[in-house]
């Protein structure tokens, strides 16, 4: 063991040796590269913290357990590597379960260590007893019990491994007790599957398929991020002359640059690529297991090509075909895949070679009369929003427009950024304008779609990635949940930049009360204190703009301080009430009251 904390090329012991559990639980982290853990201390797992710095693990206390989680969700999906989350056993431990719902949904290899109420009171009523293993049985891929001392490596190690294998988080749960004592262990070293790209059969079956398109459209999918396979969706996308699309929130899955790459599907997404996509004859899913909320119609746009052939690729068998009906299923690595399809269409005439040009002039008309829509797209068009607008602007002067200050953010941001976004009506609007030239820069709860994501999130990012500027995107409502962690940032000198967009309301339930309930709001308005003054009070900048012209100094200052002067800054965005397009059309219907109290209530 070392006392430089953080050294990633520290080595865990090595052979049978004689050591205490908690020495073998802190030795397996260190095998698999561990330095960095979120949570909050506690006396169920403090023989083993005891240890961590001299192994070269740093423990980051955060406010929240929740935030904790998602610390090391962000961490993880920026990295690449394990995000390491631990708590006291009980209330700690419960406080993480929707951050590790949402770590579930993005596919993070995060292992959620549970200390656990001691062996001799488990079933007695103890304080802070909980059987801890059903409250995350849904949103692990793996559960390790540790049911002997002598175990701890072995689980541990396991923990860590499937959280890799299977993609997604694990949890190791522990026993308070079992930290102590004596054992002969050895610390089981990684164990990473090598992944291929798929059987041969259905390979050269959608090679058959793309000789044969006339049209191809490829959707790069998280899979794609999680393989580092950007290069190689690429160059099939290249060989094919093939439009990408991104699946809904993966919009760091191909370059924004790149003259083939036309945006984001699902709600909020690019026009550009929702209108190319329902031209495909054949579609070809690398890395995306095509959620149902990812490719619903939008913009009055129901898009979805019904008689197109789908390839689909994914690493998870059981994503094949789960949602939409496809062509050809291939269980295989994106990058993998990615390639073998490239080199079985090397050399080969192409049946979409001959309209090559046409379809590049069609991807690039698309794309300038998106960007021109949005450029011109000030404000929403709801006569609700346009009148709650008017009433606003006559009461407290002229805020802003959420679409305009989006659309300035977008050109204010620093090269390499990695932008989270939180749930909710201008965040989901923010679909339309966040786009990036790198895989791993951009993170957002997926569809488990919960509040008080952003923030946590991008300060794990940050940790793992302190040379890249972070930001994070969210609402009044949403923020009001996770403010706190900012406290984190300050104290632990993890500077990131917060853009709060308030507008005094939840907007994204708010739209569904104007189109479904006739405008009878129940507990949508927010009032609240100035967050920027929040901010300063707990040590960070915090900045009020309510300009229009100020919104991209503001981003700038603020980024250029956290990577120069490390400064975590608040920016308070003043926006108007406006709402943006419906988040749950597809959920909610027109009432039908049968009671003749409620009979008005139509």
């Amino acid at each position: 063991m070392t006392d430089k904390i953080g050294d990633p090329g520290r080595a865990a012991v090595s052979g049978p040796q004689k050591m205490t559990p908690s020495e073998a639980f802190v030795e397996t982290m260190v095998a698999h590269g561990v330095t960095d853990i979120f949570g909050i201390m506690g006396s169920a797992f403090m023989d083993a913290m005891d240890i961590f710095a001299p192994a070269g693990i740093r423990l980051v206390p955060v406010v929240h357990e929740q935030g904790a989680a998602h610390m090391a969700d962000g961490y993880s999906r920026v990295s690449g590597r394990h995000g390491v989350v631990i708590g006291q056993n009980g209330p700690g431990i419960s406080n993480c379960v929707t951050a590790i719902a949402a770590a579930y949904w993005a596919h993070s290899p995060v292992v959620m260590v549970t200390p656990e109420a001691g062996t001799m009171g488990m079933g007695l009523g103890g304080f802070q007893e909980a059987n801890q293993l059903p409250m995350f049985q849904e949103f692990t891929k793996y559960q390790a019990h540790v049911n002997n001392p002598a175990r701890m490596a072995e689980f541990t190690g396991r923990a860590f491994d499937r959280a890799m294998s299977e993609i997604g988080p694990t949890q190791l749960n522990i026993p308070r007790d079992y930290f102590y004592g004596e054992l002969t262990a050895e610390i089981p070293q990684p164990n990473r599957l090598d992944r291929g790209p798929g059987g041969e059969a259905s390979l050269n079956e959608a090679a058959e398929l793309l000789a044969k398109a006339e049209f191809p459209v490829i959707i790069s999918g998280g899979g794609v991020v999680m393989a580092d396979a950007v290069a190689e969706c690429q160059a099939l996308a290249e060989r094919l002359g093939a439009p990408v699309v991104n699946s809904y929130l993966h919009n760091d899955s191909f370059p924004a640059s790149h003259p083939l790459w036309c945006g984001p599907l699902g709600y909020q997404g690019s026009k550009a690529a929702m209108k190319l996509i329902s031209q495909a004859d054949v579609v070809v899913a690398l890395g995306s297991r095509l959620g149902p909320f990812g490719t619903l119609p939008q913009h009055g746009l129901d898009y979805w090509p019904e008689h197109a052939k789908v390839i689909q690729i994914d690493a998870d068998h059981k994503m094949l075909g789960l949602v939409k009906k496809i062509s050809v299923g291939i269980c295989g690595d994106a990058k993998a895949s990615a390639v073998a399809l490239t080199e079985r269409l090397a050399g080969r005439a192409l049946a979409c070679d001959a309209t090559r040009e046409q379809r590049a002039e069609r991807i690039r008309s698309e794309k300038d009369a998106w960007e021109a829509e949005l450029d011109s797209w000030s404000h929403e068009t709801d006569p609700y929003s346009l009148d709650v607008i008017a009433e606003h602007e006559r009461e407290e002067g002229n805020w802003l427009h959420p679409r305009q200050v989006l659309r300035e953010l977008e050109k204010a941001m620093p090269p390499d950024v990695v932008v989270s976004t939180d749930i909710g009506n201008i965040n989901s609007v923010a679909n339309s304008y966040l786009r990036f030239e790198r895989p791993r820069s951009f993170l957002a709860p997926m569809s488990f779609g919960n509040c008080g994501y952003a923030l946590p999130t991008v300060i794990g990012a940050k940790a793992a990635a302190p040379e890249r500027p972070a930001v994070a995107y969210a609402g009044d409502g949403a923020w009001a949940m996770s403010m706190g962690e900012i406290l984190t940032a300050v104290r632990y000198d993890i500077p990131v930049t917060a853009v709060v967009f308030h507008n005094r309301q939840w907007g994204a339930e708010k739209k569904n009360q104007v189109d479904f309930y006739n405008r009878r709001f129940v507990a949508e308005d927010l009032d609240s204190p100035s967050f920027a003054g929040i901010a300063r009070s707990m040590g960070a900048e915090g900045v009020v703009v309510d300009k229009l012209d100020d919104v991209g100094p503001a981003l700038r200052k603020a980024t250029d301080m956290q990577m120069n002067g490390g400064r975590t800054t608040v920016i308070e965005v003043m926006c108007t009430r406006e709402l943006g397009d419906p988040f749950r059309r597809d959920a909610l219907r027109k009432p039908v009251r049968l009671l003749d109290k409620y009979k008005d209530y139509v």
